[in-house]
């Protein structure tokens, strides 16, 4: 009863934060408004087929429905204990790893670690450098040995990872495996604003189709980001929640054990 609960809640939760009506997710989903009033109240014993299309209409994976607590290896492929205490972000520049991660490692009280920022300090030279002057094999050879540091060193952290990341497979296996990965996603318009706000013009500088190509690289890697343990709709959610959210999930790492 407390893992319906939990499902139940939990689909809530995610209905809440796209403003959705029980009316408009049964049309989405397929799954009958009565059915979703069992799922609320805990009544209804929910068949993985029924999770599955209640997931695709909230557009999140199964597992994010899933009570923390409760998830079995038939959704995810290691346990808290297996991944340890770290909270990893992935996504693209603008998707809100720095400012997030920072507030959620405050109010935790353990360290923020901003992967690029190790990698950086570790050459002598911004990312933008290393690439020029080593080229993309010696970033992502240093990525990786960074990360492993990282694992090795930390019991407790949260780690803003590169926006690419997600394409080196190894390195993203080894993120999966060792420690909990939210998706930070944001709208490209989001994602654009953020980044110009920040300051910087690179995105549109000499580029008329910078929004067109920002669009495509988000489609390319959709796939990739929803392997994440959790997603985290920042534009959906605005910067507090997110941050509390962040802040939730560390903790629920926190206290599990197997």
């Amino acid at each position: 009863m407390r893992l319906l609960a939990g499902i139940a809640v939990n689909i809530e939760e995610r209905r809440a934060e796209l403003a959705m009506t029980v009316r408009e997710l049964a049309e989405k989903s397929g799954v009958s408004e009565r059915f979703l009033v069992k799922v609320h109240t805990g009544a209804a014993n929910i068949s993985v087929v029924r999770l599955a299309e209640i997931a695709q209409a909230l557009d999140v994976p199964i597992s994010a429905l899933l009570p923390h607590e409760k998830l079995s290896n038939m959704f995810r492929r290691v346990t808290v204990d297996e991944r340890g205490g770290i909270v990893s972000l992935i996504g693209l520049r603008g998707g809100g790893k720095s400012t997030i991660g920072a507030r959620a490692a405050e109010r935790l009280g353990i360290p923020f670690i901003e992967l690029d920022e190790r990698i950086a300090a570790r050459a002598g030279m911004p990312a933008g450098e290393i690439f020029d002057m080593h080229g993309a094999d010696f970033y992502r050879k240093v990525e990786r040995e960074e990360l492993d540091e990282i694992l090795a060193t930390q019991k407790r952290a949260i780690v803003a990872t590169a926006g690419s990341l997600v394409t080196q497979s190894a390195t993203f296996e080894r993120l999966l495996a060792a420690t909990t990965v939210v998706w930070l996603k944001a709208t490209p318009q989001d994602h654009f604003d953020r980044v110009i706000a920040q300051g910087d013009t690179r995105p549109m500088r000499n580029r008329d189709n910078a929004m067109q190509e920002l669009e495509g690289i988000l489609r390319a890697r959709r796939a990739l980001h929803e392997r994440a343990h959790h997603i985290i709709d920042t534009s959906a959610l605005g910067l507090a929640k997110s941050v509390d959210r962040v802040v939730r999930l560390a903790r629920a790492n926190a206290r599990v054990t197997y």
